[in-house]
C-alpha cells in the first residue's frame, strides 16, 4: 500500500506543479486520524479517533510515543477523540483543549476538556462542558473547536441523528453552535444568556453536523460547513442567534430517499451562502491568508471525505461567485486541513493507513 502510494504521489507531482502548488508527505504512519494542531514550538500534534495524541517534532517526525494522559471512557474505537486545539496564550499557559464522544452506544454526549502539555503527557485534565441531552449512537456528534478574537470558545454539537428536532430546540444543545469562556463560564453576550427558554451557551442554532469551523480575521467573519444528509452540506456565515434551518429547511433527502422538508427555505432561517447536493461530506475548514497562496487569499477551502478532495469557494462580500475542487488528483478522503505557522497547507487523510501531508507553492 504504502510503495503504491510512493508511486502515485510521484506521478502527481507534475500535474500539482501545474497547479501551482507541490505536494509532500511529512508522515505516513497515522492511524484514523482527526485533527491536526500547531504549538509555537513548531511541534504539530495529531489526534487519533480511537483516543491517541501523536506528536510530530519541529523536524518533521512523528515520535512513537503517544501522549499520556488523555481522557478515557470514549465511545469505541472509532469516535472517541475529536479535536484538539491550543488556548491562544498557549506559549504561557500549556493548555489544549479536547472534544471526545463519552459514554456508550446507547447513550452519549459530546464532552469538551482542557488540560495543561507538559513534556509527552497531558496533565490536570478536567471536563469543561458536556453537552445535553444524552443521545443514542455514534452519528452527528460535531465536536469541531475554534477559538474568536476575544479568546472565546465555539464548538459544535450535532443533532445526535435520530433526535434532529432538537437542533431546533432552544433548551437542548444538540444541533448547535455554543460558546463558552476559557473556565467554562458562559459569556455575557452570548445572544441568549438572559433567555430563561433557552440555554444560555448557544450561538447558533439549527445546524445538524458541523464539521468545519473557520475565523476569518480579516473580515472578521466565523463560517461553518455543515454535512448534510443525502444531499444539503452546506457552508454558513455564523452570527449570534442565527437559526440556520435544520431540520424544517434543507435541500437535502434522508438516507433512505424519504423528503425531510417540503422546504429550502423559510422565513426566519437564515439560507447557506452555497450548498452541496449531491454531498461532499465536508469534514474541515479553513481561511486562507498569508502570502504563500496569493491567488487563494481570502477563500474558503473545505475538506471533503466523499469528495475527495478540497473545494475552494471564492467570495465576493458575502457572495459565492465561484468554486474549484483541489488535490483531487491524491483520489484521498481529506479528514482535516489547516494552514501551519510556516504559511503552508496541511492535508490529513482519513483512514487506518494515512498521511499528513504538507502543501507548498511550487517552485
Amino acid at each position: 500500500m504504502k510503495a503504491r502510494f510512493a508511486v502515485l504521489l510521484a506521478a502527481f507531482v507534475a500535474s500539482a506543479q501545474a497547479s501551482g502548488y507541490r505536494i509532500e508527505t511529512v508522515t505516513d504512519q497515522l492511524k484514523s486520524p482527526a485533527t491536526i494542531a500547531f504549538l509555537p514550538d513548531g511541534r504539530m500534534l495529531v489526534g487519533e479517533r480511537p483516543g491517541r495524541l501523536r506528536v510530530i517534532d519541529a523536524q518533521g517526525r512523528l515520535l512513537p510515543q503517544a501522549v499520556a494522559g488523555l481522557p478515557t471512557g470514549g465511545l469505541d474505537d472509532t469516535s472517541s477523540l475529536i479535536d484538539v486545539v491550543p488556548d491562544p496564550d498557549f506559549a504561557r499557559t500549556r493548555m489544549l483543549f479536547l472534544s471526545s464522544m463519552q459514554g456508550s452506544t446507547r447513550s452519549n454526549h459530546l464532552r469538551i476538556h482542557t488540560a495543561r502539555l507538559e513534556d509527552d503527557r497531558l496533565v490536570g485534565l478536567r471536563t469543561l462542558f458536556d453537552a445535553t441531552p444524552a443521545k443514542s449512537g455514534r452519528s452527528n456528534f460535531g465536536g469541531r473547536l475554534v477559538f474568536l478574537p476575544d479568546r472565546t470558545l465555539v464548538f459544535s454539537v450535532g443533532d445526535g441523528f435520530d433526535g434532529r428536532e432538537q437542533a431546533q430546540n432552544p433548551r437542548s444543545h444538540l444541533g448547535k453552535l455554543l460558546r463558552l469562556n476559557r473556565d467554562g463560564s458562559v459569556p455575557a453576550d452570548n445572544p441568549f444568556a438572559r433567555d430563561t427558554g433557552a440555554a444560555a451557551a448557544v450561538y447558533s442554532l439549527g445546524h445538524r453536523n458541523v464539521q468545519g469551523l473557520a475565523y476569518d480575521a480579516a473580515h472578521q467573519r466565523l463560517y461553518a460547513n455543515d454535512h448534510g444528509a443525502k444531499g444539503g452540506d452546506e457552508i454558513n456565515l455564523i452570527r449570534p442567534g442565527v437559526n440556520h434551518g435544520w431540520p424544517l429547511v434543507t435541500h437535502g433527502v434522508d438516507y433512505i430517499g424519504a423528503r425531510i422538508t417540503p422546504y429550502t427555505e423559510l422565513p426566519g432561517m437564515e439560507p447557506p451562502l452555497l450548498h452541496w447536493t449531491p454531498s461532499i461530506a465536508p469534514s474541515a475548514l479553513a481561511v486562507a491568508g498569508g502570502d504563500r497562496f496569493p491567488q487563494w487569499k481570502g477563500d474558503l477551502l473545505s475538506a471533503a471525505l466523499v469528495g475527495k478532495g478540497v473545494y475552494r469557494v471564492r467570495l465576493e462580500g458575502r457572495r459565492v461567485v465561484s468554486q474549484e475542487k483541489l488535490f483531487g488528483e491524491l483520489d484521498a478522503r481529506i479528514r482535516d486541513l489547516k494552514f501551519g505557522l510556516d504559511g503552508l497547507l496541511y492535508l490529513l487523510t482519513d483512514g487506518p493507513e494515512a498521511r499528513l501531508l504538507r502543501v507548498s507553492p511550487a517552485p
